[in-house]
C-alpha cells in the first residue's frame, strides 16, 4: 500500500550497494510522490546519511547542499585502486606504510587545497561525465577544485592490516575517496578507500536517521523533520500579518537582517526562504502560510 509523504526532510542512513538515486526511487515508490529529491550524493559503495527532500522540500536543496560534511573512513595502505575505491581494479604495491609518515601526511592536508578529482568521478570534462571517459580509456582528470579540509584525524591504526581509520571534516565536493589516494601517494605505499561512512552533514546526524525500509513504513518517523525544521543553520525572522501578505505575494520586506538567505516563519511555520542584502528581504521561495 503507497503512503502519502508530508513535505520535508528525512534523514536516511544509506546502506552500501544502493546508490542515491535508488534511495530515492524506493521512497518515490513508497510515498507514491513524484517530487523526491536528495541534497548531496554518497558513492554505491558508501554508507551513512543522506538527506532526502520530499514535496515542497525539494525547493530546499540549493540551501542544503552546501554544508560541510563529516565522514568516516578506512584507508587501504599497499595496494591501489583504479577507481580510489573497493569497486575498482585492486592493484598490490607491496609497500607498507609508517603510521607516523600517515599521520604526518594528513595533518598536511588540513586547511584550504587544490584537491585532484577523481578521474571515476561524475564531473563533466568537456560536456561528458569523467567516469564515461574513463570507461573508454581516456585518462584526462578534470580540473582540480579548491575545497577545505577543516580536519582531517588518523583515529586508529591496524599494522597487521595496513589500514587506518580517518576521519574527515570537509566542505562541499571533497573526495575522501582522493584524500585516501594522497595519503597511499605520500607515504609512498599507495592506498585507496576500503570503506566510507557519512556521519553528518552540517547539523544532521547519522544518528537520528532511519534506514530506507524504516523510512519507508514510517515516513512520520522520528528522521522526517518538517520544513522549518530542515534549515535550523539558517537565521530566522517571524512574521506578522502584514508581513505575511507581503510575502505571499512576493514582495519584499524593508528589514534589517544578515546577509544571506534567511527563513521566514509565522507561528510555528516556514513560510519562505528570503535573500537578504542586509537592508531587504526578497522572497525566493514561498511556501504558503
Amino acid at each position: 500500500m503507497r503512503q502519502s509523504t508530508t513535505d520535508g526532510l528525512l534523514l536516511v542512513d544509506k546502506p552500501a550497494g544502493m546508490t542515491s538515486h535508488d534511495v530515492v526511487l524506493a521512497a518515490r515508490r513508497a510515498f507514491g510522490e513524484s517530487r523526491i529529491g536528495h541534497a548531496g550524493t554518497l558513492d554505491p559503495f558508501a554508507t551513512g546519511l543522506l538527506l532526502v527532500l520530499a514535496g515542497r522540500a525539494t525547493r530546499l536543496a540549493t540551501y542544503l547542499s552546501g554544508l560541510d560534511k563529516r565522514y568516516l573512513a578506512t584507508v587501504q595502505f599497499g595496494a591501489v585502486s583504479t577507481t580510489l575505491d573497493p569497486e575498482g581494479l585492486i592493484e598490490q604495491t607491496g609497500t607498507p606504510a609508517d603510521p607516523e609518515a600517515v599521520r604526518a601526511a594528513a595533518a598536511g592536508m588540513v586547511g584550504t587545497i587544490r584537491q585532484r578529482v577523481p578521474l571515476a568521478s561524475a564531473v563533466r570534462v568537456d560536456g561528458e561525465r569523467s567516469y564515461a571517459r574513463m570507461r573508454r580509456g581516456e585518462t584526462e582528470a578534470p580540473p582540480a577544485r579548491e575545497v577545505v579540509i577543516r580536519r582531517l584525524d588518523v583515529i586508529e591504526w591496524h599494522a597487521d592490516a595496513q589500514q587506518a581509520v580517518i576521519e574527515v571534516e570537509c566542505s562541499k565536493g571533497t573526495y575522501v575517496r582522493q584524500i585516501a589516494a594522497d595519503l597511499g601517494e605520500a607515504t609512498g605505499a599507495g592506498g585507496y578507500c576500503a570503506e566510507l561512512r557519512r556521519l553528518a552533514v552540517g547539523p544532521f546526524s547519522v544518528d537520528a536517521a532511519g534506514t530506507p525500509a524504516q523510512v519507508a513504513e514510517r515516513p512520520d518517523g522520528p528522521w522526517a523533520l518538517d520544513l522549518r525544521a530542515a534549515l535550523p543553520h539558517l537565521p530566522e525572522r517571524p512574521l506578522d500579518d502584514a508581513e505575511l501578505a507581503d510575502v505571499l505575494h512576493g514582495r519584499p520586506l524593508s528589514a534589517t537582517a544578515p546577509a544571506g538567505p534567511v527563513r521566514l516563519v509565522h507561528g510555528d511555520r516556514l513560510v519562505a526562504v528570503a535573500d537578504s542584502d542586509g537592508d531587504r528581504l526578497r522572497p525566493v521561495a514561498v511556501f504558503g502560510a
